[in-house]
């Protein structure tokens, strides 16, 4: 491993050749760390200037999910710290811009289930290859929050506005499958299938003049880049004010004691 990647202690980073594999690393569910966020705010910047590598898989570590979002425990601890919150809006701004704006093809090696910030980061790779009993879906609003952190961004790009209000308004995940069948990802393959589907792709892409993958990916991103920097401040921004709305503890509270929400009017 170089030693660019040496640091990284919330991701497990490896390079193998010219492929650089950055894994979720806290099964079973790999909930978002603080570490783990942070770092992926940082790592499309190296690998994008590393000319060792050509092409990147972003996965989970397990087999049960990719990675399930937000820690619900660290929601209701971390509420209301104004101060923490607003270094992980920042963070999320830079995971989102970051993928898609490093000019390396990142393959989505969506392992299990991917929900909310999970999702986002799966989706927002450009070959995404899902276990088809998986489910994926954003799910801020279940937790009282908007999806101000890369789904009101990246869902209506893939699906169309109708179907991202389906889901985003509704919370309502999608087995892999569906997935697939409505055009959210790349492909859905049995557990089986999994790996041979994302060496494939690995093995594609290595085959290619990297330059040309790269510049190529980049002219397929202007526009949802462009749209990247020019509104995810504004939706990072609603996604603060429901974050401020004592309705986003209640939701959160209702789910880890098992009962239905007692939200107010607001």
């Amino acid at each position: 491993m170089l030693s660019r990647y040496a640091s990284y202690t919330g991701l497990a980073v490896t390079l193998d050749g010219n492929v650089l594999t950055v894994m979720l690393n806290n099964p079973p569910l790999n909930a978002m760390t603080s570490d783990a966020h942070r770092e992926l705010g940082q790592i499309w910047a190296d690998a994008a200037t590393d000319t060792d590598v050509r092409v990147i898989v972003m996965t989970g570590a397990g087999d049960r999910a990719f990675c399930a979002g937000g820690d619900l425990n660290r929601m209701v601890d971390g509420w209301p710290d104004h101060g923490r919150w607003q270094i992980g809006i920042a963070e999320a701004h830079a995971i989102v811009v970051g993928m898609l704006e490093c000019p390396k093809p990142v393959i989505s090696r969506i392992n299990g289930h991917a929900m909310g910030l999970g999702a986002t980061i799966a989706l927002a790779g450009d070959i995404t290859i899902i276990v088809d009993d998986a489910k994926i879906g954003d799910s801020h609003v279940n937790v009282g929050l908007a999806t101000g952190d890369g789904g009101a961004l990246l869902w209506p790009n893939l699906v169309g506005l109708v179907e991202a209000r389906r889901h985003l308004l509704s919370g309502k995940p999608l087995s892999g499958a569906d997935a697939k069948a409505k055009g959210l990802v790349t492909d859905a393959v049995s557990r089986d299938a999994l790996d041979a589907a994302v060496q494939e792709w690995v093995d594609m892409f290595l085959a290619q003049s990297p330059k040309a993958v790269q510049t190529t990916k980049q002219a397929l991103n202007l526009d949802i880049l462009d749209k990247a920097k020019r509104y995810m401040d504004e939706m990072l921004r609603l996604e603060t004010i429901s974050w401020a709305s004592p309705n986003h503890p209640e939701a959160v509270h209702a789910i880890l004691e098992k009962r239905p929400p007692q939200f107010t009017n607001e």
